[in-house]
């Protein structure tokens, strides 16, 4: 298989979560909760170096892919986030694979518009754009009306650069019901009960960073936008994130058979099964983590390896 995968080649991607620090700098930080991304403190947030030169180690160590998500940038807007932009051209001089980076789009009716915040991020070097809070109101409104408005800065950033460009990432959590016709979302049933013997859940889909619930489901949010225009989906999961235990492969496999463009694992691998696991119980394309490569406890060739050893095929 070396040097020869096939489009279904299974993709291992790395994640930094960027923040910038009280010098201005864009550090590298995950914590052990999925609040990581609203922390200030630096006790609480761990700086793991610098993300240009993590960067080019997970390429040199054989990720598919990188993903930055810039955790900073609902807050600061993009453009004037010059950190950010010069990781992205920095990285891009040395790093041939595709590199994703999300956090800071906004609605296109703001005064500079999600255009052109895309437009800047793709000079500087990334190949796809990551989408979160915005996608889950536009699919709201979208399910509502049973219109595309085309103002979204998902329509507009997949009209003008198409689909491929387009991630969208969805943080849902777990919320268990008695009976599948309890809630008006999809319900299905769970590989592990829930506190109270609770035999199905859905999955809310949230916004800022897992703080806000909304009315909607991972299900429902996943099949709107990539009606909208998605090209991908990364799919994460606030009660694996941070715990090591593994990804929620009951989510993925729900999501990742209901729509027909690539899905991306995300939340909770600790060890090379994990991956395994996933690829071989779900129709996953991919399957993303952070902390385990930040702190070198699972090197991504291992990864890599076992999946081979598990007759899966991957880029090696």
């Amino acid at each position: 298989m070396e040097g020869k995968a096939s489009k279904l080649a299974k993709r291992v991607i790395a994640c930094l979560d960027v923040r910038t620090n009280d010098k201005g700098d864009l550090v590298v930080t995950k914590g052990d909760q999925y609040d990581v991304r609203e922390q200030s403190n630096e006790n609480e947030v761990r700086n793991l170096g610098k993300p240009v030169d993590l960067a080019g180690q997970y390429y040199k160590d054989g990720a598919d892919e990188i993903s930055f998500l810039n955790i900073t940038g609902f807050r600061d807007f993009p453009l004037g986030d010059l950190p950010m932009i010069h990781v992205l051209r920095y990285t891009s001089e040395n790093v041939f694979v595709p590199l994703t980076v999300g956090g800071g789009i906004r609605d296109f009716t703001d005064a500079t518009g999600s255009l052109e915040v895309a437009a800047e991020y793709f000079r500087s070097g990334a190949d796809k754009i990551s989408i979160g809070s915005d996608a889950v109101y536009a699919a709201e409104e979208f399910i509502k009306s049973g219109v595309k408005t085309g103002k979204s800065s998902l329509e507009q950033i997949s009209r003008v650069y198409g689909k491929q460009a387009v991630v969208v990432s969805i943080d849902p959590r777990r919320v268990y019901v008695n009976h599948p016709d309890d809630v008006p979302y999809k319900v299905i049933r769970v590989t592990n009960p829930g506190p109270n013997g609770e035999e199905h859940a859905w999955y809310q889909c949230t916004v800022s960073g897992g703080r806000e619930g909304r009315p909607i489901g991972a299900y429902e949010l996943a099949k709107a936008v990539e009606e909208l225009g998605a090209g991908e989906i990364l799919l994460n999961c606030i009660d694996c994130d941070g715990q090591g235990k593994g990804f929620d492969t009951d989510l993925v496999k729900l999501i990742s058979d209901s729509v027909g463009i690539p899905v991306i694992a995300s939340s909770g691998a600790a060890t090379p099964e994990h991956f395994s696991e996933v690829f071989e119980t779900t129709n996953a394309s991919a399957a993303l983590a952070a902390g385990i490569f930040h702190r070198k406890e699972v090197p991504i060739q291992s990864v890599k390896e076992h999946l081979v050893e598990k007759s899966i095929e991957v880029r090696m």
